[in-house]
């Protein structure tokens, strides 16, 4: 079943809209669930319109959650929206309301692709009590920082060389962060990293890349730092560009990643 819609949220004082796959052949027992994270051109649909999505569902039993949270990186935003505090908060107390959801983090899950990718770790190593399993595709801004400090210092080169995409990304970040361009604690995705990992609760993290995207070199790196640390951390990468015959196929595999866990 696919239930397409919009949920009022008090976070955003506002409805917002949510795609919500419940399996079929479900029990009586609660669902696991996932909650999958859009791109920053994407919305609540993408995931349902642009993958196999209904097709690989049949393999779990497990509601998948698909928010929409904009062009926002899943940030409380300097001016606008607090969508981390919804997504992370509010939107699983909404669902557990809702639908027969599991609260267990071994049953839940967060996974998205680029800006997704960024939003589902940073609510997994956020809140690492909370989800068990994160899924990060063709992750986008996992050195936040530098690429702030970067834009800060001369945005020139970055509007030049990106044309209306650069400026409208530009634009994203300022409302984000602010016009200094300064990430508030809990923004940058290795420190994050550090703070929990020698703590007693960590989700399980499987991320991938094609070896052609742009920002290969970028999850390259985040790789190498993860391997060096006390992680349950798998990376994969293959060909494929940052499009969704990519994000599709590495879908499947996060999935069942996660269904061994």
């Amino acid at each position: 079943m696919i239930l397409r819609g919009n949920v009022p949220s008090k976070v955003l004082n506002m409805d917002t809209g949510i795609n919500v796959l419940i399996p079929n052949n479900g029990g009586r027992e609660p669902y696991r669930v996932v909650y999958l994270l859009h791109g920053l051109h994407g919305d609540q649909n993408t995931w349902l319109d642009r993958t196999m999505l209904s097709v690989y569902a049949n393999d779990y039993n497990a509601v998948f959650v698909m928010p929409s949270v904009g062009r926002s990186f899943y940030i409380d935003m300097k001016y606008g929206q607090k969508y981390f505090t919804y997504i992370s908060e509010e939107l699983p107390e909404i669902t557990r309301k809702i639908f027969n959801i599991s609260a267990r983090r071994e049953d839940t899950a967060v996974m998205g692709c680029s800006m997704g990718g960024y939003g589902a770790l940073r609510c997994a190593l956020s809140k690492p009590e909370q989800y068990g399993f994160c899924g990060a595709i063709s992750s986008a801004c996992l050195n936040a920082s530098e690429q702030l400090a970067g834009l800060k210092e001369d945005p020139g080169p970055w509007l030049k060389h990106g044309g209306a995409e650069a400026e409208a990304i530009y634009r994203d970040f300022i409302a984000i962060f602010g016009e200094d361009f300064q990430p508030r604690p809990g923004y940058e995705i290795k420190e994050l990293v550090k703070k929990i990992e020698a703590g007693p609760v960590k989700p399980k993290i499987y991320s991938a890349c094609g070896t052609e995207d742009s920002l290969c070199a970028e999850n390259r790196r985040f790789k190498t730092g993860m391997e060096k640390l006390d992680f349950d951390f798998t990376y994969e990468e293959w060909p494929g560009v940052h499009d969704w015959y990519f994000f599709n196929d590495a879908l499947k595999k996060a999935l069942q990643k996660w269904y061994a866990v």
